[in-house]
């Protein structure tokens, strides 16, 4: 194919600077063809050998993918971990209780023993990463459809998998960039004994809470600490109390030497998806159209749950984590919308756009092979903005109430025992699966909350989302109770057997495989039974049909972009894999008479204190500390203790938990968030407003050290000073 031959000949040779210093997601492997000259002439002092290397050990042997969305590195040689606090959220909040309430408490273990167990936590380390373009397109050609291509790539893949991870532990996998055009294989190794170690009070950890989430400046000291188990072969192997802490091929020095303005920093992570090279018609979709939807049915939820966790303990505690989820990316989307607004980006990409045009139509090789390129994308996003709409009003509005998504968990038990060949030990099975994810559902389950979601998001649905594509159920229903909500909500959560635990797990105690009627005939069952098959059957369709033809065009897109500026670097999209960013510390100005400083202090943290607000109070211990100014060794030049600081690394969701080095590879911070005037780098990139936010190391080892009084993790740690 012509225009692959030109795409690689393009991206392997070209060293000319992006027009954005600190923009890109760069791939570790060709970061010596691409990278390491501009990031030495940056202040970078040591090689591209010495972060990512497969002949010996470099820093990529110290990160690792935390859970499934999260970033962590290794800090000692027994396997200890530091990540976000927000990405051990979920875990800290499963070992949470009114009796032990490590999330308002905070927990630190003393000794190994204490460390906690977390079933179905993982962490993978990346073994090396390898071009397989050429392995993967074989037999493609540009006579074939999208189907056959995609059948054809995926045998492809399939063989190559198998081949790498040949009589080995490792899995492996084969991931397509710049929207197909280029594919790498990635070899992985994944450890599932991980163990809580410590985590400070969310008071320290999630300080400021979602009031100051995306926001700068940040004083959240947001980390916790885990440890990779494995056997003593020191592979990986499951939960037992004979695994033994992890030895790790390279664990990362610690810099107590501060940083200033203008250092150079680098992200090594695993960010997760972003969208630079899409058409204007995307970037308006997304925006312009799905976003404020989306944003107006997450604030209905928090309103909600918020209000309930204000007047309860125990509701604070099982619904931290799932506020914190929908509130998270409720902002990012505000942030998103107003940055693409302010920054005139669908206006930009439409400019662009224009020159694409009289450059696809200069002459006719060009014109055959992308003239019709943006008329289709056109058409294409037309038809499909009102079905994106219609199932946003499903995916975070009727799917944001807990009942529905809960009792749709029984679909399978309703197979098997419909399915004569089915026996009853493989149903006795599901229901001791369905009794432990009950038990777990209903441990933080409000059924009050719930009514009131349900309440809310329905009456939302049923006047706002375009009465065509209605679920066809909601619309009977609605019509059968004349429109009262509130009458239908009452009926379903007294009769539905799903919303009480006691009755639901009597239920399941005495399971025969004739029960599967009762469950069919629950009226929760029932809705939600609707909104899935409905789901399914219409709006499943419309989306692939759309998404393999905007593959195909996207594909054909990049490569056109590449063709069109063979002087432009080009970085491939965020897609889970491991990355480098790098820039500089740097602040910035948000707003006409508004600049805002590189670093925060725990002065800020005083000047916030309001002990009538949960998100701002200031642990006891942490005020005495201050008020002696006893920071130790922690503290900067300054004399003050720095807490957080900014730089201009192009990030985004999966850099959480990220390491942020210095010039020497020296772990200098741990990456945890953006300013919310940048957010919409996911989809466009704005130098002057685009800053990653990052726990300042020192505040994060001065809150295990002098506060935690837990210095026997820190004296694990290699240090500098």
């Amino acid at each position: 194919m012509k225009f692959k031959t030109i795409l690689l000949a393009t991206f392997l040779t070209l060293f000319t600077n992006l027009s954005h210093a600190g923009e890109g997601m760069w791939l570790p492997l060709l970061l010596s063809q691409l990278n390491e000259k501009e990031m030495r002439d940056m202040g970078m002092r040591i090689t591209a050998e010495d972060i990512y290397s497969i002949n010996h050990s470099s820093l990529k042997d110290a990160i690792v993918l935390f859970g499934g969305g999260c970033t962590g590195e290794l800090v000692s040689d027994k396997g200890l971990l530091l990540t976000n606090h927000h990405c051990g959220y979920g875990n800290i909040q499963k070992h949470s209780s009114l009796e032990h309430d490590y999330l308002t408490n905070g927990f630190w273990s003393q000794r190994l023993e204490e460390e906690l167990p977390n079933p179905g936590l993982s962490v993978t380390f990346l073994v090396r990463m390898e071009d397989v373009t050429q392995s993967t397109l074989k037999g493609i050609n540009n006579n074939i459809s999208q189907k056959i291509r995609d059948s054809i790539i995926q045998s492809n893949i399939k063989i190559l998998v198998k081949e790498a991870v040949k009589g080995t532990h490792y899995t492996a996998q084969v991931k397509p960039f710049y929207s197909g055009n280029q594919y790498y294989l990635f070899v992985s190794e994944t450890f599932t004994d991980v163990r809580l170690v410590g985590a400070p009070p969310s008071n320290i950890g999630k300080f400021g809470g979602d009031t100051d989430n995306w926001m700068w400046p940040r004083h959240t000291g947001d980390f916790s600490m885990f440890r990779i188990y494995a056997g003593k072969d020191n592979k990986p192997a499951e939960y037992s109390k004979d695994n033994v802490p992890y030895r790790p091929a390279k664990h990362l020095t610690i810099s107590l030497k501060g940083i200033k303005e203008g250092d150079f920093t680098f992200v090594y992570g695993f960010p997760g998806t972003t969208q630079e090279y899409l058409p204007s018609y995307a970037v308006d979709m997304t925006a312009m159209q799905r976003n404020p939807v989306a944003i107006g049915l997450r604030q209905q939820r928090l309103d909600i749950i918020d209000k309930a966790m204000e007047s309860d303990r125990l509701t604070r505690i099982q619904y931290s984590a799932k506020a914190a989820g929908i509130s998270n990316t409720w902002k990012k989307m505000i942030g998103e919308s107003r940055g693409i607004k302010l920054l005139d980006g669908i206006e930009k990409k439409q400019e662009f756009e224009k020159d694409f045009q009289q450059w696809a139509q200069s002459n006719p090789e060009l014109n055959a092979k992308y003239g019709q390129l943006l008329p289709a994308f056109g058409k294409a996003f037309g038809a499909f903005v009102p079905v994106n709409i219609a199932y946003t009003y499903i995916s975070e509005g009727l799917l944001g109430i807990e009942l529905v998504r809960f009792s749709y968990g029984y679909n399978n038990l309703v197979k098997f025992c419909n399915d004569k060949s089915k026996t009853d030990d493989e149903i006795s099975k599901l229901i001791e699966g369905l009794k432990i994810s009950a038990a777990a559902f209903h441990k933080n389950y409000n059924k009050q909350v719930d009514v009131k979601l349900f309440e809310t998001l329905m009456t939302t649905y049923t006047k706002s989302c375009e009465t065509d594509l209605q679920v066809p159920y909601v619309k009977e229903t609605t019509a059968k109770y004349k429109g009262d909500i509130n009458t239908w909500t009452n009926d379903l959560y007294k009769n539905t057997l799903f919303a009480d635990s006691a009755k639901l797990y009597a239920f399941l105690s005495g399971f025969k495989r004739k029960d599967a009627r009762k469950i069919e005939k629950d009226p929760a069952y029932i809705l939600a039974s609707g909104i899935y098959t409905y789901s399914q059957n219409i709006f499943y369709p419309l989306v692939t049909s759309f998404y393999a033809t905007n593959d195909s065009l996207q594909r054909l897109y990049i490569a056109a972009q590449m063709e069109m500026q063979p002087e432009k670097r080009f970085y491939p999209d965020a897609n889970s894999t491991l990355r480098i960013a790098y820039g500089n510390v740097k602040g910035y100005k948000p707003a006409d008479a508004v600049e805002y400083n590189w670093f925060t202090t725990l002065d800020g943290i005083m000047q916030k204190e309001n002990p009538d607000i949960y998100d701002y109070v200031v642990e006891p211990k942490l005020k005495e500390l201050y008020n002696l100014r006893d920071y130790g060794r922690y503290a900067d030049a300054d004399k003050s203790m720095h807490v957080g600081f900014i730089a201009s690394n192009h990030t985004t969701g999966g850099n959480s938990g990220s390491p942020v080095l210095n010039a020497e590879g020296q772990l200098i911070g741990i990456n945890f968030d953006r300013c919310w005037e940048g957010t919409m780098s996911d989809l466009m990139y704005d130098p002057d407003q685009c800053r990653n936010i990052s726990l300042d190391i020192r505040y994060c080892l001065f809150i295990i050290d002098k506060m935690a009084g837990a210095k026997r993790l820190v004296d694990e740690m290699t240090i500098v000073e």
